[in-house]
């Protein structure tokens, strides 16, 4: 520590800071970070103004800037501290949003690594929620449009983790329900079939928040969500993950639903 609280030598900014003295050396030759003061020994000390500067440089480069434009950026703000603080506040929206990013990742990748020791199968939302889905968006917008696609997206994100994981099991019950109706060889069109694909159907509807997509009746989309299934392996692998056959039982009790529903 240097001669008061809020002065700091070079060694010690660097080591709080997770850099090296030639570090900051080298921001203070390009003018980025310019020492409070300089010891009868040479030794650079810094103040508080230099300590938040130097968080803005980190976090500048964090966000890819080179120090060219980082030394634009801090040239514009000048010394104005008003301007520091909204640029701050910039920072922590970022840095927040990308901590709720992780945090999905990892609670998908924990719940991917389970289920895969437990043999249960996986679903897309949950497997790639916090990831890029620049890909699954733009899948789903082709298939029933954007506004379909911002409406779900919304509805998900405003979920709870909980209540996340209990619409998530609840399909896996309904898939695992199938399979064993399925294995106990029901008919697709009977009652307790059909008790099965109507809870299914609820479970799309809140899904899907009461909208008709691909501007299409429901039932009529519903029964086609059921072709989707046995074409798209991703789905495919969740519900046959309960016998062979499993989705294209699925499928059709899905169908017959759609029918009788119309």
């Amino acid at each position: 520590m240097g001669v008061n609280a809020q002065e700091w030598s070079i060694q010690d900014l660097a080591k709080a800071a997770g850099t090296t003295s030639r570090t900051l050396r080298h921001y203070g030759q390009l003018g980025l970070l310019v020492p409070h003061r300089t010891g009868a020994n040479g030794m650079r000390y810094y103040d508080s103004g230099a300590l938040v500067r130097l968080q803005r440089i980190l976090l500048l480069r964090e966000l890819g800037l080179g120090l060219p434009a980082i030394a634009e950026v801090l040239a514009a703000d000048g010394m104005d501290m008003a301007t520091t603080v909204d640029a701050l506040r910039v920072h922590l929206d970022l840095l927040r949003g990308e901590r709720d990013r992780i945090d999905r990742q990892i609670s998908s990748v924990s719940t991917t690594v389970l289920k895969l020791e437990k043999g249960q199968p996986l679903m897309p939302a949950e497997s790639f929620d916090g990831f890029d889905h620049t890909e699954y968006k733009d899948e789903v917008i082709q298939r029933w449009g954007k506004d379909a696609y911002e409406s779900s997206d919304r509805w998900w994100r405003s979920k709870t983790d909980v209540e996340k994981k209990d619409f998530q099991q609840t399909a896996l019950d309904i898939a695992a329900d199938y399979g064993r109706a399925h294995a106990t060889g029901l008919a697709v069109d009977s009652s307790e079939v059909q008790a099965i694909v109507a809870r299914h159907a609820e479970w799309v509807r809140e899904g899907w928040q009461g909208r008709s997509w691909g501007g299409k009746p429901f039932e009529e989309a519903f029964a086609h969500l059921g072709e989707m299934y046995v074409s798209d392996e991703r789905f495919r692998a969740g519900y046959d993950l309960h016998g062979a056959g499993t989705t294209e039982f699925a499928r059709d009790a899905m169908a017959v639903y759609g029918r009788a529903h119309r």
